[in-house]
Formats: C-alpha cells, sequence, structure tokens
C-alpha cells in the first residue's frame, strides 16, 4: 500500500458513501453559514510550486517578504496544518449594494476605496464562519461514532495558495488578472480554507472561460498584469496603496488618479462581473462616512479620528501616515484648487505627519501648482475607459 493510500485508509472509518453524504452536508451547511460555494480539493499543488518560484525569483513580491518567508509550504496545505488531505474552500460574496463605481471614479475630487474594504474586516468574520463549519462536522462524526477529525481554518493570513485551491475545488477558474472568476458570481468575493484530515470526495475544477479577453490587461492603470495571469505586484495599486512601507515610485503617482485604498479597475472592466450578485453580509456593505468620500475630508482626519471611524475595517491596517500618503498622491492628481492647496500647506506644518507624508504632500503642491498655472485638467484615458466599461456592463453598480 502507497503512503498516500495508507494515510487515507487511516483517517476515517467513514465509508465512502457516508463520506459523500458528508461533503454534501458541508455544501448545506456553508450555505446555512453565509457561503455562496464550497468545493472539495486534495493538497496537491506541485503545479503550481514552479510558477511560484519563478515569480519569487522575478521579485514581483516587492516588499511582501511573508510571500516568501515559508518557502514552497504556501503550496503545502498538509506541511502547514500536518495531517491534512483535504481543503474545503469556501467563497464568500462582498460586492455592496450601491457600489457607485463608475459616480466614484468619475470625480477627481472624490476618494476611491476598493469595495472590498468599505465595510468589516472580512478575516475574523469568515475565520468564524469556517471554524463554525468545523464544528458542525464534528458534531456530524460524533453521530456517527466515527471519532475526532482534526481540522484548522485560515483566511488571507497564513501561507496557504488559496486561488490554486479554490480553482481546484472548483470554485472558479483563474482569470488573466490572477483573481478567481465564477461563471454566475464574477470575482467580488472573498475566499477561505478549512483545513482537514478527512478524505472527503473531491470536486472536479471548472474549464477556463476567459478566452481571447483581455479587458484587465487593457485596463489595469499601472500595466501590472505583465502577461496573462502574472501580476508584477510592485507596479499593482492595491500594492502600492495598501502593503507598500515606504515612498511609492514616482512613475505610479500619477497613474494612482483619486484610488486611495486598493482598486479595482480589473474587476471592472471583466464581463464576467456583469452577473454579480450583492452580498447578503451587511457587514460588508460601505460604512456611510466611506461612501463617495471627499479627499479634502478625509485628508483632515487627525490620527484619533482615522482610528476610530475605520475601527473593525481592514483599511486601518495601513496606520494614519500610509492613509495621508496616499491621499497626498490622490490630491496631487485632482484638479487644481486653492483648497488643495491651502491644505496640503495645512498638513505639512500639523505635527502629525512624517517625513513619507511630507515627501508625498510636496509631491502634490508641485502638481497642483503646476496645474494652476496652466489651468489644465486632462483625465486619465485608461480611467475614461473603465468608467464606461462600467456604465454599460455594470449599470446597477455605476
Amino acid at each position: 500500500m502507497s503512503e498516500t493510500a495508507s494515510v487515507l485508509s487511516n483517517s476515517s472509518s467513514l465509508t465512502p458513501s457516508e463520506l459523500s453524504q458528508l461533503a454534501l452536508k458541508i455544501k448545506q451547511w456553508g450555505k446555512e453559514l453565509g457561503f455562496a460555494q464550497i468545493g472539495i480539493c486534495d493538497t496537491d499543488l506541485t503545479e503550481e510550486e514552479p510558477k511560484l518560484q519563478q515569480w519569487l525569483d522575478k521579485g514581483y513580491h516587492g516588499d511582501m517578504g511573508y510571500m516568501e518567508a515559508h518557502g514552497m509550504m504556501r503550496a503545502r496545505p498538509y506541511e502547514l496544518h500536518p495531517g491534512t488531505i483535504r481543503v474545503i474552500s469556501a467563497r464568500m460574496d462582498y460586492l455592496p449594494p450601491q457600489a457607485g463605481f463608475a459616480t466614484n471614479l468619475q470625480d477627481p475630487n472624490l476618494a476611491y476605496i476598493s469595495r472590498y474594504a468599505g465595510g468589516r474586516d472580512y478575516h475574523k468574520l469568515i475565520r468564524n464562519r469556517l471554524k463554525h463549519l468545523g464544528q458542525r462536522i464534528q458534531a456530524e462524526l460524533d453521530t456517527l461514532d466515527a471519532g475526532k477529525t482534526n481540522f484548522r481554518p485560515f483566511v488571507d493570513s497564513a501561507p496557504i495558495l488559496e486561488r490554486p485551491l479554490a480553482d481546484k475545488a472548483g470554485l472558479g477558474w483563474t482569470g488573466k488578472h490572477s483573481l478567481l472568476l465564477n461563471e454566475d458570481a464574477g470575482s467580488w468575493f472573498f475566499l477561505g480554507e478549512l483545513l482537514i484530515d478527512l478524505p472527503l470526495p473531491v470536486d472536479i475544477p471548472v474549464k477556463e472561460g476567459c478566452n481571447t479577453c483581455v479587458a484587465c490587461i487593457k485596463s489595469c492603470p499601472t500595466n501590472a498584469i505583465v502577461a496573462p495571469y502574472i501580476v508584477d505586484g510592485r507596479r499593482c495599486i492595491s500594492y502600492l496603496t495598501i502593503e507598500l512601507q515606504g515612498a511609492i515610485p514616482e512613475e505610479f503617482r500619477s497613474l494612482i488618479g483619486n484610488r486611495i485604498y486598493g482598486c479595482d479597475d480589473c474587476q471592472l472592466v471583466c464581463p464576467v462581473n456583469s452577473k454579480a450578485p450583492l452580498t447578503i453580509e451587511s457587514d460588508f456593505h460601505t460604512r456611510d462616512l466611506l461612501k463617495q468620500p471627499k479627499l479634502l475630508t478625509l485628508f483632515n482626519w487627525g490620527e484619533a479620528e482615522f482610528l476610530k471611524i475605520t475601527e473593525g475595517s481592514p483599511i486601518r491596517r495601513i496606520g494614519h501616515q500610509r492613509w495621508l500618503r496616499n491621499i497626498a498622491v490622490a490630491l496631487g492628481n485632482a484638479p487644481a484648487s486653492q483648497a488643495i492647496i491651502d491644505a496640503l500647506e495645512l498638513r505639512k506644518q500639523s505635527d502629525e505627519v512624517n517625513e513619507l507624508v511630507i515627501e508625498h504632500i510636496e509631491w502634490a503642491l508641485i502638481q497642483q501648482r503646476e496645474r494652476l498655472v496652466q489651468e489644465t485638467f486632462a483625465p486619465n484615458r485608461k480611467t475614461q475607459r473603465v468608467i464606461r466599461s462600467v456604465e454599460k456592463g455594470l449599470p446597477r453598480d455605476a
């Protein structure tokens, strides 16, 4: 008997029929817990390992040292949680009602915040739901007198390749922007995993549906999608505004526009997203103070106000200094305004800002003053194309 077969035979006293019934129940329990879909796969990601290594070797992870800190464990769930032989992959929709994408992007005096971040931080919510799912599985095993199972939930907080696992579990296919796409739900969803030691039947991956479409590649503001399925994180606005600790390279500042936390452009132009449902989780609805917020209003928040308003939000993780850094760049990209210049000058003198913020304020002042003299403002062509795509393809969310 092979080592794999031995593991499978020793990991559960359930019959194949009982395991199949359990898998069906797991998917039903998942829906009862608010997940849009549950899929199951094995732990073999050997095909992903050379792709991951090549991505790291090219430095596409930028300052995200955690991407390489654990070697290939990221592609080996059984090393992350010993005993794991199956991954229960779950997705939860997050698209909020009245997303106002086009409205937001059309007005450069407003701040654009990626729509996953306008509500409650998803990490704890989804992890708790996955934990409850594991407890239901154990309760079912107890009724069958089938012993104990060893499970552990993960949500974007451990070295694990969640997208390839979700792809393998049949939740969707990997799009050319590297996000997971579902034919009926687009890409507006979070992913989470429950690692477990039960030999559950696995699901069948779905066929890729991007075909010849390259809308995401053409519309990326910073050309971060360097090839189909490959993103150079160092160029991605989500990386630049969230992950990057230091100064935003000048070559990208004008391309960021009014995006102060993340970027959704590659999703907005994707035709698959025309079918995306709204979230059933009110916790993911955009908070009132973050709905179409004015840049100057956000820039005037002191640190205490920032921390209070973003409590429980993923935005809080970047801290007040990087928040101001990002907004300074967006103000530098806004139409010329004496009010903006005055706000930048005032904030520059504030004792709340460090050298990082001051550098970006000075850059923004140069942009504003030059524009004020020239009396010109040219909308970004790629952004205009994204706006038209949203108005045409996502009218409900425009």
